[in-house]
């Protein structure tokens, strides 16, 4: 299969503005743009933002190919000057952005891009794609991870992914959202995520009964037999021919089971009574897998009602997130840069408004800090500040509800971090990726200073992403402006 070259993977309408540009004067105009989302998947009280690895790799291959060019030049609509530009083209600019596995709420940059006018708006659609689908998968993970009460969750989805890439980025994200294992191959290839996997219903009926088929696969793998128990019932044939299977196979050789699992049918009750069956016969070590439709409400729902469940493998309702299948990321401009008569640079706000008071941007290029209590290590509140900005921790801070500014806290005793770092600067990427592994323990620690109460599934406490004074009076001065 021929790879593609994903520079070409954008809206056709970013080239045609990159052709306006070029053609107006305005190719090497500097400007800002910020990508973030406005509402949480699930309404959740948070997101998990997931996807800055894919970034890195597309921004340091950008370049047109010459049947690239020759292509665009069939079009009829591009100016040569234009399409020679093309021919050299590569990313200049600078890129600062979340880590992967951050903690993120509605409103605020998880990326915010500085670059001439034309690089800036030909990465809008691959940068989208790339966050809106990974942050996606890898927060419903964790909504799952978070119902199993830490029993294990396996990712099961690529077969019910839409399409190969997001099948490997989706295992991707749901490691990262903190499923323990996949049963996607090519992940622990690519990146490290455990890839593990049991048996399949055919393997039952290609041979003769089902207790043939579970002796031969514990023949088979017998350091690590998980024998599935549904093919034709659970507890009449599935649960009594795994046992025996375990008895005249693995006992003799010293082997203990790994487990069994069971795909169908009511199973909190299936598997509150297999695993009697399994401690009477002597195998209480021997873990329950369930699997078939799952998702974070059936497997609170299982674990409330008493299943006997010690790992859940998760399909399709994770790798597409079904209940929610958009994440909503946007990326708008939100400044350029001018220079003055003497030389020196201003960077001028910029904002686009909407009847749908939801779309209103906010203007500028930002900082965005998250402030911890020191005591407890808790996430407080976020506030976004100018960039010339600084957040001093040694004093106390007066944060306000940027909507209801009458909504006033006074926060003391606090450590201030900002979120953003730079990725890129001058077209070179300055950031040292960490192992996927290294990100997976950040986003764990991440959720880790969200209160309880932000974390529930239902109703969750809203997340302060505040604005500084100085921010909201030039928003507020920008839209009285635009009366």
């Amino acid at each position: 299969m021929d790879k593609f070259n994903y520079t070409m993977l954008c809206d056709f309408y970013e080239l045609t503005m990159g052709n306006g540009y070029f053609k107006s004067g305005l190719k090497d105009k500097i400007t800002y743009f910020d990508l973030f989302f406005r509402q949480i998947p699930d309404g959740g009280g948070f997101a998990v933002c997931c996807g800055l690895s894919q970034v890195i790799e597309y921004i340091k291959a950008l370049h047109f190919s010459a049947e690239d060019i020759e292509f665009l030049r069939s079009k009829n609509v591009f100016d040569e000057g234009f399409l020679d530009y093309l021919a050299d083209f590569r990313f200049t600019g600078d890129i600062y952005a979340v880590p992967e596995g951050t903690v993120v709420f509605p409103n605020e940059p998880l990326i915010t891009v500085r670059a001439p006018a034309i690089e800036a708006q030909l990465i809008e659609t691959y940068l989208l794609l790339i966050i809106n689908h990974q942050s996606l998968i890898a927060t419903k993970a964790n909504r799952i991870v978070r119902a199993a009460q830490g029993r294990g969750v396996s990712e099961f989805g690529s077969r019910r992914a839409h399409g190969a890439d997001a099948a490997i980025y989706g295992a991707r994200a749901a490691g990262i959202g903190g499923c323990a294992a996949t049963a996607c191959t090519i992940a622990e290839q690519k990146f490290g995520f455990p890839a593990t996997g049991t048996m399949a219903h055919s393997w039952v009926q290609m041979f003769d009964d089902e207790y043939e088929a579970f002796k031969t696969y514990c023949e088979c793998y017998p350091d690590s037999a998980t024998l599935l128990v549904d093919t034709y019932n659970v507890l009449e044939s599935g649960i009594p021919n795994a046992i025996r299977a375990f008895n005249n196979i693995l006992k003799p050789k010293g082997y203990r089971p790994k487990g069994v699992r069971i795909d169908s049918g009511d199973i909190t009750y299936l598997s509150q009574k297999a695993r009697k069956m399994l401690d009477d016969a002597g195998y209480p070590d021997c873990k329950i897998v369930a699997s078939n439709s799952l998702d974070e409400y059936i497997i609170r729902d299982m674990i409330f009602q008493g299943a006997a469940v010690d790992l859940f493998g998760v399909g399709e309702r994770l790798i597409t997130s079904k209940s929610y299948p958009v994440f909503g990321g946007v990326y708008k401009l939100c400044a350029v840069e001018e220079t003055d008569d003497a030389g020196g640079i201003r960077i001028i706000p910029k904002i686009k408004i909407s009847e749908n008071v939801a779309k209103v941007t906010t203007p500028h290029y930002k900082k965005l800090y998250r402030l911890y209590d020191r005591s407890s290590g808790k996430a407080i509140a976020d506030q976004l500040c100018v960039y010339d900005e600084t957040i001093d921790d040694s004093e106390e801070l007066v944060i306000f509800d940027p909507d209801y500014t009458w909504k006033k806290k006074t926060v003391h005793d606090f450590t201030a971090k900002e979120l953003l770092v730079p990725i890129f600067l001058d077209g070179r990427q300055v950031y040292e990726e960490p192992s996927y592994n290294d990100v997976c323990a950040y986003c764990a620690a991440q959720v880790d200073t969200l209160w309880d109460e932000i974390k529930r599934f239902e109703n969750p406490h809203k997340y302060y992403v505040d604005l500084s004074k100085k921010l909201w009076s030039i928003k507020t001065a920008l839209l009285a402006q635009k009366q």
